[in-house]
């Protein structure tokens, strides 16, 4: 099992990453936690090895990346930051699609600011707009590029085609949709992104808190009983004298070479905890027990 992968070619980072969402509050709207605490969650993971932060312009609206910059302006060496654009926000669980080149331009130049940045690594289009053409969308994010603006352009929830599509349009260094042990309808996505070189960043690795212990944030409800799969995925655990949900981030580093998991928390243990996860081995039989979970 492979810990680094390099995106677009050139951008080397560890596959275990960092994702900023539980930095905010119910529906990634507003503050979850105060600052002081988030910047310490954020300089931990980098201190654990952390290289990939993902982060978007939409949480909080433009909180995470606040806090991104607040807790590791200026950036050391190595470390990548991904963000997000093409949603608009008016208010929690509240998402309005735009990609009309003038808007991710100006989602774009903003991020930038508040990142604290000439040039974002990894500039992901956080959902395609059906109201304007693909080249449009993309061939923005590719004028972006050229203008040093941005490295490399990523897309946010699409299909096997839809990737298809772009990849004939511009090159795409990573594609980032929902995908965890028990949750595999983006199967095809990953099967394309291994024979084609995109890195694939699993969004909800832990299945937003149902493979894992409580992490919800103020207002959102906490995963009630048992999940189907939860006793396979404890049953594996404790074989190995973990948590499930270290077993399902295992998962994901196992299952494929180009995965990037990027599991968000606001705690600093649940940190420690999902970033152990990439110690953990799994064996053949666990790998063929996970595997009938689908």
């Amino acid at each position: 099992m492979g810990q680094e992968f390099t995106i677009g070619g050139e951008l080397r980072v560890r596959r275990l990453g960092y994702g900023t969402g539980r930095l905010t509050g119910h529906g990634y709207w507003g503050p979850r936690m105060e600052p002081a605490e988030a910047v310490a969650v954020l300089r931990r993971a980098v201190e654990r090895g952390v290289t990939l932060v993902d982060t978007a312009d939409n949480y909080g609206p433009s909180l995470a990346e606040e806090l991104v910059a607040r807790a590791l302006h200026p950036y050391r060496e190595g470390v990548v930051v991904a963000t997000k654009g093409g949603v608009v926000r008016t208010g929690p669980n509240v998402w309005h699609v735009d990609g009309r080149p003038e808007r991710l331009r100006a989602m774009c130049e903003a991020s930038l600011r508040r990142l604290r940045t000439e040039t974002i690594d990894l500039y992901q289009l956080h959902r395609l707009d059906p109201a304007v053409p693909l080249a449009d969308q993309l061939g923005t994010l590719a004028e972006l590029r050229r203008e040093g603006k941005i490295r490399h352009i990523g897309l946010d929830t699409v299909t096997a085609g839809e990737l298809e599509q772009a990849l004939e349009i511009t090159e795409i260094a990573s594609v980032q949709n929902r995908y965890n042990v028990l949750d595999r309808e983006s199967e095809p996505v990953l099967r394309l992104c291994e024979e084609r070189g995109p890195a694939f960043l699993p969004w909800f690795p832990l299945g937003n808190g149902t493979l894992t212990a409580d992490d919800t944030a103020p207002g959102e409800v906490a995963p009630a009983g048992a999940v189907p799969g939860s006793a396979v995925l404890g049953e594996v655990a404790r074989r190995h004298g973990v948590s499930a949900g270290q077993v399902a981030l295992a998962w994901l580093l196992h299952v494929s070479p180009v995965t990037l998991p990027t599991p968000g928390t606001g705690s600093l243990a649940h940190l420690e905890e999902n970033l152990d996860a990439a110690r953990v081995e799994l064996t053949p039989d666990d790998l063929a027990a996970l595997d009938r979970l689908h």
